[in-house]
């Protein structure tokens, strides 16, 4: 019997021959991330079980994302807190406008393929784009992650999802995403781990292949995990990653469950409001009134994301009555797309920019708060009612595309249908 990428990671990290689904096993972690929202929590534990020493603190990133900046005197207070700790402790500390803590986490070079990497946010499932089991946990179990650097795990079930084709023109792995999303439910895949493999897969680029696994928190997944080529390997040296130990699933590896997906035909998707799972093509909702537009978040931040929304906007404005906020996911993201014009032509577009940070995602800076009866169509990861702070408003999902092309005309529009719509990473420039 052979075993999955999953399987084999934790074992590995836990010192063992071979993990079976089920089994509870106490790994070695590879890397730790705290965010603001959880360090307060994290700091607190760490002095209440007496640890002397924390063996694992260099390999810990404390990121100031979601207080990001800090609203209230509490969140700031926050901040002088995880500052003053990861000065005496010795942790890595990315600081205001730093980025969103699942992309300075790659972009520092804190994890390669192999790796057993933990965060206290669901969304750490995104560190499985470079072949890495990443997930989230609370704030109190990176205290003892720090004190002692391992941490206990359930062996998840794992599910295969053979991608098949190519995506089209204008058509994202977002869209993707939120297929599966109407195919299996919001946490319809309740702690499995998700294999994604396939030629779709191998054709994306890793901005593409990063949304894909971000968005398997929606699922409730445990973990998402790609097998790791040359586009990984490659990446991952580009940012100083440590050596690489690739980990690929036995061809006799049991899954709970092995589905193909045929994505040639897939349109681009939307989630109407409040829940991630309502799910519907773009064609049909194209009367949809907006009147905000966000692209941004961890999920869609990166150079791609706005790289779409300047292909369709490029020379444009967007419509009257619509505002347009965009947050790159990290400083870096935002100097590239600086270099790159992406920034000019979106700003004369009639978009604004937000520093990098999570803030504009939850509604915790209140820079984006939708009027009663405004709807608003982002490419975050959740629309639950009253996330931007105004349960009176409706928020829709869509790619950075499809937020683009709505933002140009005011309603839901199909990327496809308007110039630029059909933009493909290769082309760009």
């Amino acid at each position: 019997m052979g075993y999955t990428i999953s399987e084999k990671i934790l074992a590995k990290h836990a010192g063992l021959e071979k993990t079976t689904a089920g089994e509870v096993v106490v790994c070695a972690v590879d890397f730790a991330m705290v965010t603001d929202t959880r360090a307060s929590n994290t700091i607190q534990m760490i002095d209440k079980i007496g640890a002397k020493e924390l063996v694992f603190a260099k390999n810990t990133a404390l990121v100031m994302d979601h207080y990001s900046p800090p609203p209230n005197l509490e969140a700031a207070q926050i901040h002088s807190q995880m500052r003053q700790f990861s000065q005496d402790a010795g942790t890595k500390l990315y600081d205001i406008g730093d980025g969103i803590c699942h992309q300075v986490m790659p972009e520092g070079g804190h994890l390669t393929a192999g790796n057993l990497v933990v965060g206290t946010d669901t969304h750490s499932v995104s560190y499985g784009a470079f072949n890495a089991f990443g997930t989230g946990i609370e704030g109190t179990d990176v205290s003892a992650v720090m004190a002692t650097g391992k941490l206990w795990f359930r062996v998840p079930e794992t599910v295969k999802v053979t991608l098949n084709g190519q995506l089209q023109p204008g058509v994202w792995a977002k869209d993707l995403t939120l297929h599966m999303l109407g195919r299996f439910g919001a946490e319809g895949l309740n702690y499995k781990a998700i294999e994604y493999v396939g030629n779709a897969v191998m054709q994306m680029n890793i901005d593409d292949r990063m949304t894909l696994c971000n968005h398997a928190a929606e699922l409730g997944a445990k973990a998402a995990i790609l097998e790791a080529d040359d586009k990984t390997l490659s990446w991952l040296a580009a940012h100083g990653a440590k050596t690489p130990a690739p980990v690929f699933a036995d061809s006799d590896a049991v899954y709970s469950q092995a589905l193909e997906i045929d994505v040639q035909n897939l349109a681009p998707q939307v989630a109407r409001k409040h829940r991630v799972d309502d799910i519907a093509a773009v064609q049909d909702v194209l009367n949809q009134k907006i009147q905000f537009a966000l692209i941004g978040t961890c999920t869609n931040g990166r150079l791609d994301d706005i790289r779409q929304a300047a292909a369709i906007l490029r020379g444009k404005k967007i419509a009257h009555g619509v505002r347009m906020i965009i947050t790159p996911a990290s400083r870096k993201i935002y100097i590239d797309a600086l270099r790159e014009g992406l920034i000019e032509i979106l700003t004369m577009a009639g978009a604004s920019f937000e520093a990098a940070g999570c803030g504009t995602c939850v509604g915790i800076t209140n820079h984006l708060v939708p009027g009663n009866g405004d709807t608003v169509i982002s490419t975050a990861n959740r629309n639950f009612k009253g996330r931007l702070s105004n349960p009176e408003s409706e928020i829709w999902l869509g790619s950075a595309a499809t937020v683009a092309a709505s933002a140009l005309t005011g309603f839901i529009t199909d990327p496809r249908t308007v110039v630029g719509g059909d933009w493909r990473a290769a082309s760009w420039q």
